[in-house]
């Protein structure tokens, strides 16, 4: 039973309420308010074998203790999850050979060795045979073109070098599930695109299951097939992102050129501004209205050239954020 089986997965945390004070600090000895605040809600979701699935959500959304309880690091409150036919916090010495986790934010290397040393470890840890360590070690290191970095104490490698080793210590023993929380968080456009094609090639070439949190969309467009969106802990989407755009396509951008200075004022009765130059201009309007605020554009104004846009990708995502509230 391989990739990612999760069914009615919930997650509370306990917290106490405490106002400020040394008189609430004493009050808190005898007395205190418990609060329960539930990170994930009944959610249940299949990932098959291979696929590479993008999970997307505003920040406390859910995303990565759902991410954490998939590899095992946090028990749920309920709920069941299987992961390569493995209930991951049991912890299983031959779970823990499958998967890698991926976290832009941590680094599991020793920053005041080089990484080679941290690579050395991990075969150790993941107990690799020495051939297979190497040649696997070798691809990974030409891949990222990192070569003249591996003897480099890791705190002197800038962040897109970092996380170039952090992918290769994570990838050493080939995991058939890798678990990615902003692997790209923070790299510039080289790091990241070549971070994304790295896990395209290493998808295509082992068929790993791989599941993906980013606040970059670009790495779900190039990446994933299929999306999933979580909001205050509930699963509120699960599809392909151009769904995402079908579902709120009721709405359409005109970009338009003109020909001669147009005032701001004189646009916000055809539809909302959301950009404006005296040259140029862009107006949202329902889908329905496109015809006639065109034909009312070309009565009104000497338009030079204009547009016709779906609504931004990012702003359908806002609005799926939004249902779960």
């Amino acid at each position: 039973m391989e990739g990612i089986i999760v069914k009615n997965l919930i997650r509370d945390f306990e917290y106490y309420e405490k106002e400020a004070g040394m008189k609430s600090s004493v009050k808190n000895l005898f007395h205190r308010t418990k609060q329960v605040r539930h990170a994930v809600k009944d959610i249940s979701f299949e990932i098959n074998k291979g696929e590479i699935v993008g999970f997307l959500g505003p920040n406390g959304a859910g995303k990565t203790t759902t991410i954490k309880m998939l590899s095992g690091i946090l028990h749920p409150t309920s709920g069941e999850v299987y992961v390569n036919g493995y209930v991951p916090w049991e912890r299983k010495k031959e779970f823990k050979k499958q998967f890698a986790y991926v976290a832009g934010q941590k680094s599991q290397l020793w920053i005041n060795l080089p990484a080679v040393d941290s690579f050395e470890l991990n075969k150790s840890i993941y107990e690799l045979p020495d051939a297979e360590y190497r040649e696997t070690l070798g691809e990974l290191v030409e891949l990222f073109g990192v070569q003249e970095f591996l003897k480099v104490q890791v705190r002197r490698l800038s962040l897109g070098e970092r996380m170039k080793m952090e992918m290769i210590a994570a990838l050493l023993h080939r995991p058939k599930v890798i678990l990615l929380d902003e692997p790209t968080i923070g790299l510039d456009f080289i790091a990241q695109n070549n971070i994304r094609e790295f896990l395209k090639d290493y998808n295509r070439k082992n068929g790993a299951t791989m599941l993906l949190t980013s606040h970059y969309l670009k790495d779900i467009e190039e990446l994933c097939q299929r999306t999933m969106v979580i909001s205050h802990g509930d699963l509120v989407y699960d599809g392909t992102l151009e769904h995402i755009q079908d579902i709120f396509s009721k709405k359409r951008i005109l970009n338009i050129r003109w020909n001669a200075p147009v005032e701001k004022e004189a646009l916000i009765s055809l539809g909302m501004v959301k950009d404006w130059e005296p040259m140029k201009a862009a107006i949202e309007i329902d889908d329905t209205a496109v015809a006639q605020t065109i034909h009312r554009l070309f009565e009104l104004f000497s338009v030079g050239d204009i547009g016709i846009d779906a609504a931004p990708l990012e702003e359908s995502i806002a609005r799926l954020y939004a249902q779960g509230v």
